[in-house]
C-alpha cells in the first residue's frame, strides 16, 4: 500500500539551489529556498544500473507489459524506455489508461505480463523501498492528510526522508503558502492543495518525477513552478513523466510526447 510519502526520495549531493519565483494564493512573494546540505546517497545510474549505448541509464524499461484493472484489458504489450535526464509528456482520450501508467511507474500496480523495470527494480515483485522512495507521483488525489495542517504535511514528509523540519517550511514558502501553514488541508482552496502537492516533490528531490495533470486547478503564476520541479530533477540525472490534456502547456516541458491508444505507446508527430 502506498503511504502519502513513500513514493518520494532523492537527495540532491551537496546543495541543492530551488529559485521559483512565484507570487502564492496567500500574497506571498516568491523566495530563493537554499536546502540544507545532504548527506551522499545513492544516484540514479546507481539504482538504474542499466545504461543505453548512447543514453544515460533507462529509469524506466518496459517490454511487452500488459496490465488489467478490475479484469479489463488497459495496457497491451506496452514497449517503453525513459532515460535519464529526460522529461515525457504523455497524451491521450479519456480512459485510455494514462493514469493507470502512471501509476504503474510508480510502482503501484503489478503487470499482467512482460517485463517492467522501474529504477533498476522489476515490478513482478515488491520494489525494494530505497526504490519506491526515490518516485514522487502527484496525482488527482491529494497524498496529503485533510485532518492535518499544511505544515504539519510537509514536516512528516520532511522527517520520512531525513530533512529538517525548516525544509517544510522553506517549501510551503517557495509555493506561496507560508501564511497558510497553519491550516488544515481539508480547508484548503483546490488550488492551494496543488501547490502543497508540489511541494512535496521540493522536499523529496526524487529520481522519478510522475505528474499527472499537474496544471489542474493552478493560476497561471503557479504554472512556473511546474516547469521548476521538472528541469530540477532532469538536473540531478533524474527523468520526469507528464499527463497532460493540454499539449500547448506540455511541449515546452518535456522532450517527446507519446499518446497512449489502444494499450500501447507511440509519438506524436512534430513532437521530440
Amino acid at each position: 500500500m502506498l503511504t502519502p510519502c513513500s513514493m518520494q526520495h532523492f537527495p540532491s549531493d551537496g546543495i541543492q539551489m530551488i529559485t521559483p519565483d512565484l507570487r502564492g494564493t496567500d500574497g506571498s512573494s516568491g523566495i530563493t529556498l537554499l536546502a540544507e546540505e545532504l548527506p551522499e546517497r545513492s544516484s540514479a545510474s546507481a539504482i538504474a544500473g542499466r545504461e543505453g549505448a548512447d543514453r544515460g541509464p533507462e529509469l524506466i524499461a518496459f517490454t511487452k507489459v500488459s496490465l488489467d484493472v478490475y479484469r479489463a484489458p488497459v495496457l497491451r504489450d506496452l514497449d517503453w524506455r525513459l532515460a535519464a535526464g529526460n522529461a515525457v509528456g504523455i497524451v491521450g482520450a479519456n480512459g485510455a489508461g494514462k493514469t493507470t501508467l502512471l501509476h504503474l511507474a510508480a510502482s503501484a500496480y503489478r503487470p499482467a505480463s512482460g517485463t517492467a523495470l522501474v529504477l533498476g527494480a522489476d515490478l513482478a515483485g515488491p520494489p525494494p523501498s530505497e526504490v519506491r522512495r526515490a518516485i514522487c507521483l502527484i496525482g488527482h488525489h491529494s497524498a496529503l492528510y485533510p485532518q492535518l495542517s499544511l505544515a504539519e504535511n510537509l514536516r512528516f514528509i520532511a522527517e520520512l526522508h531525513g530533512r529538517p523540519p525548516s525544509m517544510a517550511d522553506a517549501a510551503l514558502q517557495a509555493v506561496g503558502l507560508a501564511r497558510a501553514a497553519d491550516r488544515q488541508v481539508g480547508r484548503c482552496s483546490q488550488g492551494m492543495v496543488k501547490r502543497a502537492e508540489l511541494a512535496r516533490a521540493v522536499i523529496s528531490q526524487p529520481t522519478l518525477l510522475l505528474l499527472d495533470e499537474p496544471h489542474a486547478g493552478l493560476d497561471p503564476e503557479a504554472r512556473e513552478l511546474v516547469d521548476f520541479l521538472i528541469s530540477g530533477v532532469r538536473e540531478r540525472a533524474g527523468a520526469a513523466v507528464v499527463v497532460s490534456h493540454d499539449r500547448e502547456l506540455l511541449a515546452p516541458l518535456v522532450d517527446e510526447v507519446l499518446e497512449l491508444r489502444d494499450g500501447r505507446l507511440s509519438p506524436v508527430p512534430g513532437f521530440g
